[in-house]
């Protein structure tokens, strides 16, 4: 298996080409197989009573257009070659669909990125509630607009075009798989800004960690962090960072270490693979993390307020925790976090 960089892309892709299209064709089954069951696993699990966001309706579009292209790539596997309303599918089409996807998600991290840090951070402190059925249909149509421009921009831009035809022509028994810059580089920026906050807040970190506890909530042991909290805005501010990095950290650090091995590594992973729904949500609660930060604040202290992320409760970053099932706090004013 060979990395070659992709000239004629304009520097957006990587591609990996691999012999044997026939058993190509079995992989990107099984891993598109692997990725539809992650992906709706990932919606099932998840908190049902959170407020609708660009990024949730973006989750569940990503989700029905990756089972639609293993509906699509399976039948023309099992079926080889055939004719529907008088167009010809042979196999070759399930590495065309395969290129076509993996270019369309390769452009798509910075919008997506871009539109939910956005949404996030108008509606992070929004007291007065948009009228629900205009605010949903704001994000149907931003998501339909995302996904046509995404699709016309590869069909209709000559290099990336001439490339693929050069590709499918003159390379029959190769497949090119194409891996996203854009997703690189997100990565990169994630783990740096990750590193560089705990660089920053080390003692605080350290601090929070030492007086871990663990009790039980709603049934559940959960691990408990006090610390004394701080009238000053600056010391506010730095305070909330390190709660805010507790909280992300406590659920999502395998995905924090899974991006430093692959980065440290330089592994090349396919566009069609890298965007899924899991890592969607990663990047979700740390565009809400940053949202908080950002706006903390304007942030008042609600119920509605902490229903925003299906995954991270961000509750007690902001506010004591007071439950009589649990041991009160060692003194008073300490806030407690709950990860």
């Amino acid at each position: 298996m060979a990395v070659i960089l992709c000239e004629n892309c304009s520097g957006q892709y990587r591609y990996t080409q691999v012999n044997q299209p026939l058993e190509i064709n079995c992989v990107l089954l099984l891993i598109m197989f692997g990725k539809v069951f992650l992906d709706f696993f990932t919606l099932q699990v998840k908190q049902k009573n959170v407020k609708v966001s660009f990024m949730g309706y973006f989750c569940v579009s990503l989700a029905l257009l990756d089972f639609t292209l293993l509906m699509s790539i399976s039948f023309i596997f099992h079926f080889e070659d055939f004719a529907l309303w008088g167009v010809r599918f042979t196999k070759y089409h399930i590495c065309l669909f395969t290129q076509i996807i993996s270019l369309t998600y390769g452009i798509l991290h910075y919008p997506v990125y871009l539109l939910a840090g956005l949404d996030y951070y108008m509606t992070i402190a929004q007291t007065s509630q948009f009228p629900k059925r205009g605010q949903r249909l704001l994000y149907v149509f931003a998501v339909v607009v995302i996904w046509i421009s995404g699709l016309f921009f590869i069909l209709k831009v000559p290099a990336v075009y001439e490339e693929l035809e050069i590709q499918n022509r003159f390379s029959p028994y190769q497949c090119p798989l194409y891996a996203s810059v854009q997703s690189y580089s997100a990565s990169c920026a994630m783990v740096l800004l990750i590193g560089m906050a705990l660089l920053a807040c080390r003692k605080d970190v350290l601090t929070m960690l030492l007086s871990v506890r663990v009790a039980s909530f709603a049934s559940q042991p959960v691990l408990m962090f006090s610390y004394v909290s701080n009238n000053n805005g600056t010391c506010f501010k730095w305070q909330l960072l390190t709660r805010l990095l507790i909280c992300f950290l406590g659920t999502w650090a395998p995905f924090v270490l899974l991006q430093f091995i692959v980065l440290f590594l330089g592994a090349q992973i396919p566009a069609y693979m890298e965007m899924n729904v899991p890592w969607l949500y990663f990047i979700n609660s740390f565009l809400i993390a940053v949202a908080y930060w950002c706006r903390c604040h304007d942030v008042e202290l609600t119920d509605e307020m902490w229903s925003t992320d299906p995954f991270v409760s961000w509750k007690f970053c902001f506010m004591p925790f007071n439950n009589e099932n649990t041991e009160p706090a060692d003194k008073p004013g300490t806030v407690i976090v709950i990860c």
